[in-house]
């Protein structure tokens, strides 16, 4: 199931360049991410919302950007594949913001005795090709398992290509 033209498993000494698990990134508010609450009005400026429905999406919306801009792990299964698993009817290629996340998966599996091959992919690849060549609905789970429940990027619209997103009826 690899489409980046690259069939190669990364050696150890590549490292995704992500900082947690559903943070993805340690810059201060200044540097480019918004402080939480606060998203830009129909200029840019950066204003606090009041409504925290606009500002639940907004933070979102920054974490799914840095996602899809950066390399994450996906462990390959016995047949070579990205290793996915189905849960509430959708398959979730599972990605870990890097290796002391993976093995944790591993440990939590009780398979860390185990080799564990994996590929660098960067988060858009994974939801704008592969999620679309998985058969019925598929998303990202992103250091699943962790401490902190990890983070989900699930088939709708706005985060995997429309034609397979889910339709949610209006729900967005």
């Amino acid at each position: 199931m690899f489409d980046n033209g690259d069939d190669q498993a990364y050696a150890s000494a590549r490292r995704p360049k992500t900082a947690g698990a559903t943070g993805l990134t340690d810059r201060p508010a200044g540097e480019g991410v918004p402080a939480p609450g606060e998203v830009p009005d129909k200029c840019g400026a950066m204003t606090v919302a009041d409504d925290p429905v606009a500002v639940a999406r907004h933070e979102f919306a920054v974490l799914l950007g840095e996602f899809r801009r950066t390399a994450v792990l996906v462990p390959l299964d016995e047949a070579g594949d990205l290793w996915s698993a189905e849960q509430g009817g959708v398959r979730w290629i599972c990605a870990f913001s890097d290796e002391a996340a993976l093995a944790r998966f591993a440990r939590a599996r009780g398979e860390a005795g185990r080799e564990w091959a994996y590929r660098a992919v960067l988060g858009a690849r994974l939801l704008d090709v592969m999620v679309p060549l998985l058969p019925g609905p598929a998303g990202v789970a992103l250091d699943a398992g962790s401490e902190d429940g990890g983070m989900l990027f699930p088939p709708v619209a706005g985060i995997v290509p429309d034609a397979v997103a889910i339709d949610l009826g209006g729900l967005r």
